[in-house]
């Protein structure tokens, strides 16, 4: 098995030391059918950002077309009257929505919008099995079926509902506004093209067929050796020896230090599938993003190992109603927390969901 290749086909997932812990938190047990899942959801307030004063929130679940039960935030603002636009929040890709999508949604909230965190398939206090794996399909259904959920809610406007996706589900989110016609805004911030990355290594530095190829069999070897033996092996354990680029020491920074760590983040405390890139490299998330007549905002920091992911995907969207915006001085997780152009969002979101002028 050729090691060094498994490990440059899942560095994008950001593999995390060990097996993912159970939560210790105070839990509740939630069912919504005698043939769905169980999902212990923690009713503590555990995020990585103080609860704000000005919001609502509450746990709420729903499941997609494939009968996954998702688990989210649902933050509504405490003077709301009427209704609402609505917005959708999720990744960075291996996070959970106590870390950068709840920031993002009760932020967003705070400034008039309703708004979704929620945890991916397989991953946080979603349901699906086997854990800590995606899927560009699934994953991509999981915007959608926010949308659904949002869509029922009687102080949601069902005509102006957008999304944000953070890092690989700037990727997923943009994959689903290219399906789905009622995804009436887009933001995708410090955006992963995981198609394109596992395909084709960081700043494509492996595209080719044979480099592909020895990608495929490392990782098929994983699943013959698992299927043979009844078991599933763990990801490829991180860590830091200091020689590393920057961008995976800005990574380790915040999902490895107080800053961000959280026991439910496959990032912080677990590890990807080692197989979790197969399908991404066969399925090109992206393909038909230029169709998207809806608005579309893409954020990006100046100095991000990832910046050319939102470029290029820019140069491919079509109308005027597009927009790229780079934030000085920044890298890839600094739009995790540390300088989210929160205004720039308020405002976008405002123009394309609640009709302001501009």
């Amino acid at each position: 098995m050729k090691t060094a290749n498994l490990k440059s086909a899942t560095i994008a997932a950001l593999l995390g030391l060990g097996v993912l812990t159970a939560c210790t938190n105070s839990t509740t047990n939630q069912k919504t059918s005698d043939n769905m899942e169980t999902l212990n959801l923690t009713q503590e307030w555990d995020k990585k950002f103080p609860q704000s004063d000005k919001v609502n929130h509450r746990k709420v679940t729903f499941r997609n077309r494939y009968g996954i039960m998702l688990a989210a935030d649902l933050y509504e603002p405490k003077s709301a009257e009427g209704k609402l636009a609505a917005i959708a929040v999720s990744g960075p890709f291996g996070a959970v929505k106590e870390q950068a999508s709840g920031l993002y949604a009760q932020t967003m909230a705070e400034r008039g919008f309703l708004t979704l965190a929620f945890d991916p398939s397989y991953t946080g206090e979603s349901g699906g099995e086997p854990r800590n794996t995606a899927s560009p399909d699934i994953n991509t259904e999981d915007f959608s079926a926010a949308v659904d959920f949002l869509t029922a809610q009687p102080h949601v406007d069902a005509e102006r509902i957008g999304i944000i996706g953070i890092c690989g589900f700037g990727g997923m989110g943009l994959n689903a506004a290219a399906m789905d016609t009622r995804i009436k805004a887009t933001v995708a911030s410090t955006m992963y093209d995981m198609s394109r990355v596992n395909a084709n290594g960081y700043f494509d530095a492996e595209n080719s067929a044979d480099a592909r190829k020895q990608k495929r069999e490392a990782m098929n070897t994983v699943r013959t050796r698992d299927a043979q033996n009844g078991t599933t092996t763990p990801g490829l354990p991180a860590e830091i020896k200091g020689d590393e680029p920057q961008f995976v020491k800005d990574y380790f920074d915040y999902y490895k230090t107080d800053r961000g760590f959280h026991a439910r983040s496959v990032n912080s405390n677990g590890a990807w599938s080692p197989t979790m890139a197969l399908s991404f490299i066969n399925m090109p998330l992206l393909s038909y993003i230029h169709e998207i007549d809806n608005a579309v905002l893409l954020i990006h920091g100046e100095n991000a190992h990832s910046r050319y992911f939102s470029e290029d995907a820019f140069k491919r969207l079509k109308g005027d109603n597009k927009e790229l915006l780079i934030v000085p001085g920044a890298n890839h997780t600094d739009l995790y927390d540390r300088m989210i152009p929160f205004n720039k969002l308020e405002k976008f979101s405002n123009q394309t969901l609640n009709n302001e002028q501009l």
